[in-house]
């Protein structure tokens, strides 16, 4: 069952179409992308299903109901925009956001110590916000995001201001949040963390969806038959004296080893291709090609011509 759906959602402001009919289905404890390059759409649809806004057209299904201000206890939401009031107690001004989201002083103040320990920051109860890093403050409205046990979490660039070391401690909780029962939805520009992490995702760009799907499923769609070869003991003239049948895209050359990209046409299989690469060398290894999702982003953002410069990390 999906645990949220997006039917046509369209909005505009003044005479700019910030969403144009994009209908998104979120699977039930998924790990979701929402992807797109800058000034795609993507914020304005996080805040419409945070009720921030409404939508101009369209309708937000939340476990198959229609979105209405009470189920908004059951959504946690990290906007890229932190909100931390500077002035305040790290440990006062959790608390406070802790009991706007319903829970009990008492409730609050013991999830508050097991989070505040379990990231050991328990030393920073008592200091200012404003004496805190980025990373830090991060630290903070991560915790009061989760804090109330909340079935949908929404982040938005959810890794910014963190070190490496921290990054991975908050990609850890992501994952255990999933596994306790949680759906995740995150925006972010860093394609790896997508590969990394995401079970689905949608990519948004100039106002409209333009693909959304299993990331494993998108993957295999777009892979066009391309194969990495190692070469050993190999003829120089490879590239001039393979048929049509074998195109090589992109090679390198390095330590008495021929690494080359390869994309098999006509129908051919890869043991014909490896009967045809033996007469000019040892084949050393042999893989398959996936395109990243980085790969696929750039090329559908640009409408472009796929490239597997990422995937294949040949050098000259």
């Amino acid at each position: 069952m999906d645990i949220l759906v997006t039917h046509n959602i369209t909005k505009r402001f003044a005479n700019h179409v910030a969403l144009n009919g994009v209908s998104i289905s979120v699977p039930q404890q998924s790990i979701y992308g929402l992807l797109g390059p800058n000034g795609a759409g993507k914020t304005t649809l996080i805040r419409i299903i945070n009720m921030i806004t409404g939508p101009d057209e369209g309708e937000v299904l939340l476990n198959g109901e229609k979105l209405r201000q009470n189920h908004i206890e059951q959504i946690g939401y990290l906007p890229e925009e932190r909100g931390l009031y500077k002035k305040m107690k790290v440990g006062e001004q959790a608390l406070y956001l802790a009991q706007l989201k319903g829970l009990s002083r008492a409730d609050a103040m013991k999830k508050l110590k097991y989070w505040f320990e379990k990231f050991e920051i328990a030393g920073w109860w008592n200091r200012k916000v404003e004496e805190l890093s980025k990373g830090m403050q991060q630290k903070i409205q991560f915790i009061v995001t989760v804090l109330h046990d909340p079935k949908l979490l929404i982040f938005d660039e959810p890794f910014s201001g963190f070190d490496p070391i921290n990054a991975n401690i908050i990609k850890d909780e992501i994952i255990r949040l999933k596994e306790n029962g949680a759906t995740i939805i995150f925006s972010t520009h860093n394609m790896s963390s997508v590969e990394e992490l995401c079970d689905d995702i949608a990519l948004i760009n100039k106002s409209n969806k333009i693909l959304e799907g299993k990331v494993k499923e998108i993957k295999n769609t777009y892979k066009d038959n391309v194969y990495q070869v190692e070469l050993t003991g190999y003829n120089h003239e490879l590239k001039h004296q393979l048929n049509g049948d074998f195109i090589i895209e992109q090679e390198a050359h390095a330590d008495d080893i021929l690494t080359a990209s390869i994309k098999i046409r006509n129908g051919k299989t890869t043991n014909e291709m490896i009967q045809a690469l033996m007469q000019f060398g040892n084949v050393h290894a042999i893989r398959e090609i996936i395109p990243t999702m980085n790969d696929i982003f750039i090329a559908k953002v640009n409408n472009d011509t796929l490239k597997y410069n990422s995937a294949t990390n040949l050098t000259e």
